[in-house]
């Protein structure tokens, strides 16, 4: 045939193709988790799902229905080449060291949490961007300007805030998230894996192992979330997660845990699923 397209390539525009997809669809609750997270004292939150439909329907109100999608420019700056430098990260770690065998449990976490600190790194400064446009705390009109007025006044540093608070919660985030995915997947009948409804079935693997994976790691992202937005208050991890404590106990680290938990593990079925359609679509197994 003609040239081959290297496989980790191949892998790197399944997952570009499907972080695009889920970037747009679940902007809005990402946005409504970074709000939720840091709401001013003062706020009483009440229970976690008024809290969500509240943050909701003010953005609304006084953003408009787009203001729901602000920050999707630099989500997608950080989704795009993040997710496809995490699947094509995961690939090459996959086919170098299990070349066709299957993963154990814990070389599943440690294959999905390589691949998720590679890509956490390479993608922070967008992170950092992300989430203080989220936050509606900046007067931020571009991502360009953002990233310069960060560089001005704070110092390149600033763009590498709450590292982490971002490897402790995404590191173990994948990690869980594969070794839930993978033993999930390998218990599901043949009759199921094989038949037209295997991507349904992936999917609701997938949701399964995003809602656990999400629970345990929600702490992790409270905390980055505090350091990203204000990191002249909290300049190690420690301080954020004293503040976070005084201010709200326990609860404090599970604050926006329902839009966190249903856009973590719909963004993270979804774009498995496709990523392993499209995979399987150019018949490579992923």
């Amino acid at each position: 045939g003609g040239v081959q397209t290297n496989p980790a390539i191949k892998a790197f525009l399944c997952g570009s193709l499907s972080g695009t997809c889920s970037t747009l669809l679940f902007q809005p609750l990402d946005l409504v988790k970074t709000r939720l997270q840091t709401l001013p004292r003062n706020v009483q939150s009440g229970s976690g799902r008024v809290g969500m439909v509240t943050v909701f329907l003010s953005v609304v109100r006084t953003e408009k229905l787009l203001g729901l999608w602000k920050g999707v420019s630099p989500s997608f700056v950080r989704c795009i080449p993040g997710v496809g430098i995490y699947f094509s990260t995961y690939y090459s770690l996959k086919q170098h060291f299990f070349a066709d065998a299957v993963p154990g449990p814990s070389q599943a976490v440690l294959l999905g949490a390589g691949a998720r600190s590679v890509a956490g790194v390479c993608m922070l400064p967008a992170t950092v961007i992300k989430t203080r446009f989220e936050s509606g705390r900046y007067p931020y009109r571009s991502v360009f300007g953002a990233l310069r007025s960060v560089c001005q006044t704070e110092g390149p540093r600033a763009l590498f805030s709450g590292l982490t608070a971002t490897l402790v919660r995404d590191a173990p985030f994948s990690g869980i998230y594969v070794l839930f995915y993978s033993q999930a997947k390998s218990r599901l009948p043949t009759e199921i894996s094989q038949s037209a409804y295997a991507p349904l079935a992936n999917f609701s693997c997938g949701v399964l192992a995003g809602v656990l994976a999400s629970l345990l790691t929600q702490p992790a992202d409270v905390v980055k979330t505090h350091i990203q937005v204000s990191p002249h208050l909290f300049g190690r991890s420690t301080d954020a997660v004293g503040y976070i404590y005084t201010k709200h106990g326990l609860a404090g680290f599970f604050r926006g845990v329902v839009p966190r938990s249903l856009r973590r593990t719909m963004m993270t079925a979804m774009a498995w699923t496709v990523y392993e359609q499209l995979m399987a679509g150019m018949g490579l197994k992923s």
